[in-house]
């Protein structure tokens, strides 16, 4: 599966892409102050001024260094999030598949019920009463992954649960949970792979998205999407607060999304020559 994904040439593309926007994330804030003079809360100057690299932000701080320390966050968030929506999310999709009858029902209906709230609304809503922590984010995003993902992990479990090395795991009395993911799960996880790169996409936008609204992370935290809010206002007179969180994000999402149709190519090529 990895040999097919990496043949790929715009898996590598991705790889690269998503590849130096991880690396500048997570090194940015070990460079500081010492790359730039200044930390990510220091004052550079007056607001909005050329001075030093790539100038100053509303505040007067210094945007490379607001830059290299506000990815860290927003991977880490994301991530946890995107992890959280995935465990969830094939834990009852497989429950769903195996069990069947009733169980199956409840937890699709359930899943129904949170696919019909829109998810940033559902976002919005919980953060407004909770408070815009970082538990909050990972948990709104991830519980609203979990509807998504579940129905991905059913349906790819349905299609694997009347082969014969599951009927013989059964015949010989092999507890349920033991058959979920020890026979269940390692023949699933083709579309769980795929699914983890487009909901991992999703949670980057969203992660940014409530920063940029006030709802994510809070100054002073360095933060790229928070940098956009802040500096959207001189967008003309002072681009570089915007333009690098911009970039960043963007080329971040394309390089896992390339790397999503990858894995998806790969996986239903396997699954022809499986059925051949």
């Amino acid at each position: 599966m990895l040999r097919r994904v990496i043949a790929q040439p715009q898996a590598r593309i991705g790889a690269v892409l998503a590849g130096i926007v991880v690396l500048l994330a997570l090194a940015g804030p070990l460079l500081l102050p010492w790359a730039t003079g200044y930390s990510s809360t220091d004052f550079a100057g007056r607001p909005f001024q050329p001075d030093g690299v790539l100038g100053t932000d509303n505040l007067g701080r210094d945007v490379l260094s607001r830059f290299l320390d506000g990815g860290t966050r927003l991977l880490l968030y994301a991530a946890l999030a995107t992890l959280l929506g995935l465990v969830l999310g094939t834990v009852l999709g497989m429950l769903a598949a195996y069990r069947g009858g009733r169980i199956d029902s409840v937890i699709m209906r359930g899943n129904d019920v949170l696919l019909a709230i829109p998810q940033l609304v559902f976002a919005l809503l919980a953060i407004t009463v909770l408070g815009p922590q970082g538990w909050v984010l990972v948990t709104v995003i991830g519980v609203t992954h979990a509807p998504r993902i579940a129905r991905v992990a059913r349906a790819a479990t349905a299609s694997v649960i009347n082969e014969d090395y599951i009927k013989a795991a059964q015949m010989y009395a092999v507890p349920q949970w033991k058959i979920l993911f020890s026979e269940v799960l390692p023949n699933i996880t083709g579309p769980l792979m795929v699914e983890l790169g487009l909901r991992m996409t999703y949670s980057i936008g969203a992660v940014a998205s409530l920063s940029f609204l006030g709802l994510g992370m809070q100054p002073p935290t360095a933060d790229w999407g928070l940098m956009i809010n802040e500096n959207r206002i001189a967008l003309v007179l002072q681009p570089w607060g915007v333009i690098l969180p911009v970039i960043a994000i963007a080329l971040l999402t394309v390089g896992i999304n390339l790397i999503a149709d990858s894995l998806a190519r790969a996986s239903a090529t396997l699954n022809v020559e499986d059925k051949e």
